[in-house]
């Protein structure tokens, strides 16, 4: 009697696994899942960028946050709401980053150790993702970044661009005055996913 399996059950198996591992890669959707993940660190970013813009204001005697006719952003030159583009290649934040502030005024020290840029970031075609600062003369600010997601992105399962206040449905706005004039389909952003 021999023991073991034969070619016809061996096949079985191996047919099997395959339509199981391909029910999973189509479920599990990797190529989606990154996407997610990096709007996930869009999200973080730009939070943690607005708390360290509100305590660099708080705690900074006659703070500058940049200029209110310039849209800043790191890699391109953006044309917000008719500011200026203000194109950054720098991360250092001593005020010669792409966002105009010395973080590193701040009497505790500065929150971040650099200024964070988009995880994928895209600055031609119709879906641009990278962040964008756009200051105001009273101090107040707001951070954009355009989401990749079908997720996060507007009419998504956790849509966080046109729930997060901001009036543009179709971009990720956070910071103190979310009334830029900006759209979707602008020279800033290109058009939404």
């Amino acid at each position: 009697m021999r023991k073991g399996f034969t070619l016809l059950e061996l096949l079985i198996v191996i047919g099997i696994l395959a339509i199981l591992s391909t029910t999973m890669l189509l479920v599990i959707n990797p190529a989606e899942m990154l996407k997610k993940a990096r709007d996930s660190q869009r999200i973080s970013d730009l939070n943690t960028l607005k708390s360290a813009i509100a305590l660099y204001l708080t705690d900074v005697n006659n703070p500058n946050i940049g200029n209110s006719t310039n849209a800043y952003a790191y890699g391109v030159a953006p044309t917000c709401g008719g500011r200026t583009g203000v194109n950054g290649t720098s991360q250092v934040i001593t005020g010669s980053g792409w966002i105009p502030i010395n973080f590193a005024s701040i009497s505790g020290g500065s929150p971040i150790s650099a200024e964070p840029i988009d995880p994928n970031p895209v600055y031609t075609g119709t879906s641009m993702r990278y962040y964008t600062f756009l200051p105001f003369s009273d101090n107040t600010f707001e951070l954009i970044a355009n989401m990749e997601s079908a997720y996060y992105s507007s009419g998504g399962s956790g849509d966080e661009e046109s729930t997060d206040g901001g009036n543009v449905p179709g971009l990720y706005e956070v910071g103190t005055r979310l009334s830029a004039t900006v759209t979707a389909s602008s020279t800033c952003y290109g058009t939404a996913p």
